[in-house]
């Protein structure tokens, strides 16, 4: 995925992002989305296919927890959202964009009934379309506002609420799932 020209997004500020996603920024590590979306893709994919496919079925750490699977179908979702955010925004878009409910989405995704492949493939595929979408994007592009769910935001600010979203969910499948497998 790497090696296509593009203009740096730099590092977003406080009032990009939504407030509840500061900590999950502040895990990621630079200043360019498009570099830093590339290397968190390698580096998510290569521990993914890691994983034992026949032990994945139903794996959860606790009652009520999302299985194994439906957290990489939440982050595969959140990251079609949150691009399609950046992509109204770099636009122009003026109308406030709405939220979403990720447990709803989550129930109806169906993840769990996925094969592995399909799920990883699913992965690739939004990954590569908004890394398509974000080298697209001039200097003025990436610093374009608008309203979110009720806060404002950036697609620079989106790209990395992005990157720290998976980061978080990556360290606890590192966490809390991987110590199920072994």
């Amino acid at each position: 995925m790497t090696g296509v020209s593009h203009h740096p997004s730099g590092r977003p500020v406080a009032g990009e992002y939504a407030a509840y996603a500061q900590a999950d920024i502040d895990l990621v590590e630079g200043s360019d989305a498009v570099i830093i979306l590339e290397r968190i893709a390698d580096q998510t994919l290569t521990f993914l296919h890691s994983l034992p496919e026949g032990r994945l079925a139903g794996l959860r750490y606790a009652p009520a927890k999302w299985t194994l699977k439906d957290v990489v179908g939440h982050v595969v979702d959140d990251e079609r959202v949150f691009a399609y955010r950046a992509f109204c925004l770099a636009r122009g878009e003026t109308l406030p964009l709405p939220g979403f409910d990720e447990n709803v989405y989550a129930a109806n995704g169906d993840a769990e009934h996925r094969s592995w492949g399909e799920l990883l493939s699913d992965y690739h595929a939004v990954r590569a379309a908004s890394l398509a979408l974000f080298r697209g994007l001039s200097p003025a592009r990436w610093t374009r506002a608008g309203e979110v769910n009720g806060y404002r935001a950036t697609p620079r600010g989106l790209a990395f609420h992005m990157a720290g979203h998976e980061l978080h969910h990556m360290r606890l499948l590192h966490e809390r799932y991987l110590p199920l497998l072994t």
